[in-house]
């Protein structure tokens, strides 16, 4: 099964690449010659999702999915969620990101927060939705140089290291998009059994 994931970050495109078995062509959408901007201003991680994906479905009719993936911090009433890629302002980078959360947080001493992730899958013209969560806590400074996004002042409950220091394949097995990305796994498999079966 070809399957198109609507995105240009080539971090994401690596790290699920790694997850989807061989058994499908997994595109990304510099693969389909698709570089603009797409919309995603949604008013929830769900809506950002189903937009992304809607839009390259229009664009190629391919079968599509996208994902968004929000932080979401106790103290900060689950701040920066849907706002997390562009939280110090629109054409921010990650760094100005972390430093503007990790300021915003200097004297809490509540550091829980998790990282939440919804896939939206178009399949055969019908729309589902998967959700990943991996609670942990915010660091106290950026730690680590792997991974991307807020994984160096993230730590997963059961860690004690930031998602930017560990091993890539431990990161997808604990991660918000990991699990995500594993019940869409499962789903397209069972999903194409019975397309077989049919």
């Amino acid at each position: 099964m070809k399957i198109v994931f609507a995105t240009n970050n080539k971090h994401k495109l690596s790290e699920i690449s790694r997850m989807v078995p061989q058994r499908f062509t997994l595109l990304g959408l510099a693969d389909l010659n698709i570089f603009e901007d797409i919309p995603e201003d949604g008013d929830n991680l769900a809506d950002n999702a189903l937009q992304k994906a809607r839009f390259v479905h229009s664009r190629t009719g391919m079968n599509v999915f996208a994902d968004d993936t929000g932080l979401e911090v106790e103290a900060l009433d689950g701040r920066p969620g849907v706002y997390s890629a562009r939280y110090a302002g629109e054409g921010c980078s990650f760094d100005d990101n972390m430093d503007k959360l990790l300021g915003e947080m200097e004297d809490n001493e509540n550091r829980n927060a998790r990282f939440r992730t919804v896939i939206a899958l178009i399949l055969d013209d019908k729309e589902y939705l998967f959700e990943g969560i991996a609670g942990g806590k915010i660091t106290r400074e950026k730690t680590g140089k792997a991974g991307f996004g807020y994984d160096p002042i993230f730590i997963s409950d059961g860690m004690n290291l930031t998602f930017a220091e560990i091993d890539p394949e431990l990161k997808n097995s604990i991660s918000h998009r990991g699990k995500a990305t594993r019940r869409l796994i499962a789903f397209l498999d069972s999903y194409s059994q019975q397309q077989k079966q049919g």
